[in-house]
């Protein structure tokens, strides 16, 4: 029999069946590849064009990234985000290893104290953001705070100190983003064979051993995760800037997102904006493509 047959015999309800799941998927198809891969090819057009406050389709070639790298706000951006980036990624994850191994001992009030550190991550940058430069503020925050106590020589004005903003940038992403890379290592924590663990303990290994030697360098798939992710929150890291520091004192604090952001929309270089955004898409995708690169080959040879 042939397949038109059975198809013609086959009932409404099972070409529903058949078609359902399709019909479901495709209006989330249509906005991924319009409003996401559409728009990154939108983006990359407008690269090339002279677009102002309105996108322009007058080509001018590479002149919009070679403004870009004579444009100095941007190097300061740049090496911004290599300060946060690299400082922000270390931190986090030594804390967050860290956390995830105490937690491992089975203390108690484990899952209290997994709450605590976990509720951070459940908060927007703009929270987090504004929360810390209260906090960090001369004038009202912890500054302020001490000096009423008594401490009069006390100061913490990096909020306002161009040459150490950055590093206010740093702990609080640090603050928030520490428990979710903490959550991640205690899962593959929890996944080890503890087997392996007990038999290194008769064989007279120490804990702290036993987890720089054997536990740690077996979760190599979790710590990339974590550095993937990481890397991605600093690189677009834009509500961050714009709720706690504004990109200042003057432009000190300036990171790539927050540079697309002020030239598209404010200053009307919309071409320029978009040719640093698809600088940051190259950011991203030199960190992604080696790292889908080595999983894929890896499960190829599985």
């Amino acid at each position: 029999m042939s397949s038109n047959a059975v198809f013609a015999k086959a009932s409404p309800l099972d070409v529903l069946q058949r078609w359902l799941p399709k019909l479901v998927l495709a209006p989330s198809m249509v906005i991924v590849l319009v409003g996401f891969y559409g728009y990154i090819g939108w983006t990359f057009l407008l690269s090339f064009t002279n677009s102002r406050f309105m996108p322009s389709y007058n080509f001018v070639g590479l002149q919009q990234y070679a403004r870009l790298w004579d444009n100095d706000r941007w190097w300061v951006a740049s090496q911004n985000l290599l300060v946060f980036g690299g400082l922000f990624i270390a931190i986090s994850l030594a804390i967050g290893v860290l956390l995830a191994v105490l937690l491992d001992q089975r203390i108690r009030r484990e899952g209290f104290i997994r709450t605590i550190f976990l509720y951070p991550m459940a908060l927007s940058m703009i929270v987090t953001g504004t929360a810390w430069k209260w906090l960090l503020n001369p004038g009202l925050g912890l500054d302020k705070l001490l000096r009423d106590w008594g401490w009069e020589g006390f100061r913490f004005d990096w909020l306002v100190d161009p040459d150490r903003v950055v590093y206010c940038l740093v702990m609080a992403a640090v603050w928030q983003s520490s428990g979710f890379v903490m959550a991640l290592f205690l899962a593959g924590l929890r996944s080890v064979d503890q087997s392996i663990i007990r038999a290194a303990q008769v064989d007279g290994a120490s804990l702290p051993s036993i987890y720089l030697r054997i536990v740690l360098p077996s979760l190599g798939p979790v710590f990339f995760s974590a550095l993937m992710i990481l890397a991605h929150i600093a690189i677009k890291s834009f509500d961050l800037v714009a709720s706690m520091t504004a990109g200042g004192p003057g432009y000190a604090s300036d990171l790539p997102a927050m540079f697309m952001y002020a030239h598209t929309f404010t200053r009307g270089q919309m071409g320029l904006g978009a040719a640093s955004a698809m600088l940051m898409l190259g950011a991203v995708l030199a960190i992604l493509v080696p790292y889908l690169y080595s999983e894929l080959r890896g499960k190829r040879h599985d």
